[in-house]
């Protein structure tokens, strides 16, 4: 029974293979592999596999099925034909060679395979001169670089194509292969700047997508020697060691996203190790005082990008864990820097707020209450034992940590606002004589205030104290903080109360097990309130419209900087995307200012509150007449914000949103299309157009369709080596009428702008004549109507292809619609294929009985 199974599973998938279904094909295949013990038949199965592997590009599998296929059968020429193809693009010419050549051997006459050889051959010698050139290029590179006699433009020549080398794979490798990391470390020893800079740019081009080599440059260069090049005063030489230590972390954690296969996965088993070494040195860093500003910076970058888990979906956060373990102090000590004092470590204007952010992304990164208590409790002791009454330049720090602090995660925020001594530390260092204890007071109150738990308190008790200083301080910047105080907590705190009314911040999605779990752990569980309800929240934001809201929103919106904080403008971002949910609603808001009030809100601010603000703003596009919504030169300003949404980052309704929002826009004027191909949306539109997604597929197809007017995107298209017209015209073929329509619009229109895509249609698939017909024959008549008007493009091309097309099928299904009567809805299909007859008569490939008409009479077809 299993061995019938095994071979019904085999017809099927080479049912599915005929139908170019090659994943149902594989899924087939893979099924009756289980199932069978036959050699023969196991040998047949492994083969069909590995030419879907082929299909698929997945060339791995498909060397390794083609393997097992020879293993069975070492004759197997067809197994043999296909290792030789995977194992090419894999870039192992030799092995493929010998494939080959075995099946030349086997089959003398078969033209493929002799073909086959000859370009393999010829690709082997090229591949060998290559790499002998490269060696003595590398070599004189070296000789120049590391000769004192060598002139200026000389040695930058040098530098400069040394790195371009490094850069690729194959001069990487050489340089890697004739002692070039020796060598490049005595131009690190040269200590000019130049050549440690040309050194450090090598080092990580060679260091990138190759896990061996990172490893052994690392130990070669060793990590104290990176951190202290990355820690001099020289911005450009901080940036590129920080840019050599990304890569290597990259290659080591699999970040660089390359398949390590083969010896090179078997030199490195383990690289754990290196990597702890790594973040403990950049910690080690952060506290230096030997470190320049920038490179402090730089260090802070490093740990937020690699440490804090990138999907809060994977469960190991041991990272975190041994930075907040084995670092936090170290990074509290960077955010509790107060410049004026003679302590302060070497800072740059952006080194406390890395730092804060780090520590916010840190908390984040937790996944529990015991770890985010023993986080709490190291912050609490680090402030705590700052406190002296003795010294007051301590207090000032405490107070300096805690500002900063409060500027990262909200909830640590307010409960060490709630520790003992720490507000009223804050009031009263506002009543002390120095510049920088005030400085630091009216900054920490600033900051407290957005935390509105603590308000009542800071104006119970600052406020006055605040006027007192604005009175009686000399210094400007004390001055104008003093003042924004207030100002900003109302601004905030209407932002948040409108927040809670439209119901708009963030709400985890609610798992039951998960809380029949924390319940059983007697976890805090919260519950939805009935009134958070979306028949409420409805409710209140037609109340909130009828009143006015989006005119008061975009007079926030307009308030100085120094007032409206980002984290006030991700509130606004919030509430603009609630209002702007229900499409009847959206008119009034436009009405109101909230199109042009979104524009600022998209561009500056959080990266939250940017991403909110630019949905809104395509919620508002895609059903809005442009012009109206944004007006004058403001639409232009409204194109990166909707092309920002089209990433893979982003949730399905954002992208779908957004390309509605551009399809709108592209469809208004040719400089709109301009704008959009500028911001680099095509292959974001393109990728769109792959989608399973039926939504997602149809809008990128109907905002290419949009597009196509362009000339730079005809270009696009008319450029060799790429598969954009192969996939519009496989997109007239899908089943969605929708899809089809857009797609056939597109390729209407390409193929009327360039006769060189009316040839190149041809040759991109073998079903081009299939599918044309098809959309000729089709139900609706708009894709009906582009597919007539894409046949006469062809027909009017090229006589040699109008020949092709006349002894096809097509010239019945022309003949078939032109007869027709036109209806007032069917005029436009009737006459266009009128029109395809009479091109084919102009041809003298067809004659009409009747000169009065361009067909003969029913029930006739035209002469040929």
């Amino acid at each position: 029974m299993a061995e019938a199974e095994a071979v019904q599973l085999k017809e099927e998938g080479n049912r599915h293979f005929q139908l170019q279904d090659y994943k149902a094909a594989t899924k087939s295949y893979s099924q009756a592999l289980k199932l069978t013990k036959d050699k023969a038949l196991l040998a047949t199965l492994y083969r069909n596999r590995a030419a879907c592997g082929l299909k698929t590009e997945s060339y791995v599998q498909a060397a390794s099925d083609a393997s097992r296929a020879i293993d069975i059968n070492s004759s197997d020429i067809k197994a043999l034909y296909r290792r030789c193809q995977a194992l090419e693009h894999l870039g192992k010419l030799d092995q493929a060679f010998k494939d080959v050549q075995r099946c030349a051997t086997l089959e003398p006459r078969n033209q493929n395979f002799q073909e086959t050889l000859r370009r393999l051959n010829t690709s082997i010698q090229e591949k060998l001169r290559v790499q002998f050139s490269t060696d003595s290029r590398v070599q004189k590179m070296f000789e120049i670089l590391l000769d004192e006699s060598s002139d200026a433009d000389k040695l930058e020549k040098a530098a400069n194509n040394l790195i371009v080398l490094g850069r690729e794979e194959a001069g990487a490798e050489r340089i890697f292969q004739n002692n070039g990391v020796a060598l490049l470390l005595q131009l690190v020893d040269t200590k000019r700047p130049e050549l440690v800079l040309a050194a450090v740019r090598t080092l990580s081009g060679m260091c990138s997508g190759h896990r061996a080599r990172a490893t052994v440059i690392l130990h070669a260069v060793r990590i104290d020697r990176i951190c202290s090049l990355m820690a001099v005063e020289n911005e450009e030489m901080s940036l590129a060691v920080c840019n050599l230590l990304q890569a290597v972390i990259d290659s080591l954690s699999g970040e660089d996203k390359q398949e390590h296969r083969g010896k090179e996965e078997a030199l490195v088993l383990d690289t754990k190790k290196d990597l702890k070494q790594i973040t403990s040195h950049l910690l080690d860093m952060l506290v230096s005082k030997k470190v320049s500003g920038q490179g402090r910076d730089q260090a802070l970058n490093l740990l937020n990008k690699n440490v804090p888990r990138k999907d809060l979906a994977i469960h190991d956060n041991s990272r975190t864990i041994y930075v907040v373990d084995n670092g936090l102090r170290k990074i509290l000590k960077v955010v509790g820097q107060v410049p004026d004092l003679p302590s302060c470590l070497p800072l740059t204007d952006n080194t406390r707020m890395l730092a804060s952010v780090l520590i916010n992304k840190l908390y984040d990164d937790l996944r529990c209450d015991p770890e985010r208590d023993h986080f709490r409790k190291i912050c609490e002791e680090y402030i705590t034992g700052k406190f002296d009454p003795q010294d007051m330049d301590k207090n000032v720090i405490a107070i300096q940590t805690v500002s900063g602090i409060l500027q990262g995660p909200f909830d640590l925020g307010n409960q060490l606002l709630g520790m003992k001594g720490v507000m009223e530390m804050m009031v009263a260092l506002c009543g002390s004589e120095r510049e920088v204890d005030q400085l630091v007071a009216v900054e920490a109150l600033i900051h407290a205030s957005t935390k509105l738990s603590r308000a009542t308190f800071i104006i119970t008790n600052g406020v006055s104290l605040l006027k007192e200083i604005y009175k009686t301080t000399k210094n400007e910047k004390i001055k104008i903080r003093t003042l924004v105080t207030a100002d900003k907590t109302i601004l905030y705190s209407v932002a948040t109360t409108l927040v809670n009314c439209t119901n708009s911040y963030d709400v985890k999605e609610v798992i039951p097990e998960l809380v029949q779990l924390a319940k059983f752990s007697k976890q805090h569980v919260p519950e939805e309130h009935p009134k958070d309800k979306k028949d409420f929240i409805d409710m209140r934001v037609k109340r909130l419209l009828k009143a006015g809201v989006t005119s008061a929103l975009a007079c926030m919106v307009k308030a100085d900087n120094a007032i409206l904080t980002d984290q006030t403008k991700e509130l606004l971002a919030r509430v603009f995307l609630a209002l702007c949910d229900n499409p009847k609603d959206r008119g009034t808001i436009v009405a109101q200012g909230g199109g042009k009030a979104l524009i600022p809100l998209a561009l500056e601010g959080t990266d939250v509150g940017k991403v909110k603000a630019a949905h809104a703003l395509a919620k508002i596009a895609a059903v809005s007449n442009p012009d109206i919504a944004f007006p004058g030169e403001r639409v232009y300003e409204v194109v990166r914000p909707l092309v920002s949404l089209l990433d893979t980052q982003r949730d399905g309704l954002q992208n779908y949103e957004a390309l509605l929002g551009l399809t709108n826009l592209s469809g208004r004027s040719d400089k709109l299309r301009q704008k959009i191909f500028k911001e680099k949306a095509l292959p974001d539109i393109e990728n769109y157009m792959f989608e399973n997604h039926d939504q997602l597929r149809q809008a990128a197809t109907e905002c290419m369709c949009n597009m196509v007017v362009n000339k730079e995107v005809q270009e696009r298209f008319l450029a060799d080596g790429n598969d954009r017209l192969k996939l519009v015209v496989l997109l007239c073929g899908e089943d969605d009428d929708k899809v089809q329509n857009a797609a056939a619009g597109a390729l209407a229109m390409l193929t009327a702008a360039h006769k060189k895509l009316c040839l190149k249609m041809t040759q991109v698939t073998t079903q081009w004549l299939e599918i044309l017909q098809r959309l000729c024959l089709h139900d609706r008549l708009s894709v009906q109507h582009r597919g007539l008007v894409i046949a006469y493009n062809l027909l009017a091309a090229d006589a040699e292809l109008a020949k092709k097309l006349v002894e096809s099928e097509l010239l019945e299904i022309l003949t078939v619609v032109g007869k027709q009567e036109p209806d007032e809805k069917k005029a436009e299909v009737v006459q266009t294929a009128r029109e395809c007859l009479i091109k084919c008569m102009d041809y003298g490939f067809i004659k009409p009985v009747s000169q009065t008409g361009a067909h003969r009479d029913a029930g006739a077809g035209p002469v040929l």
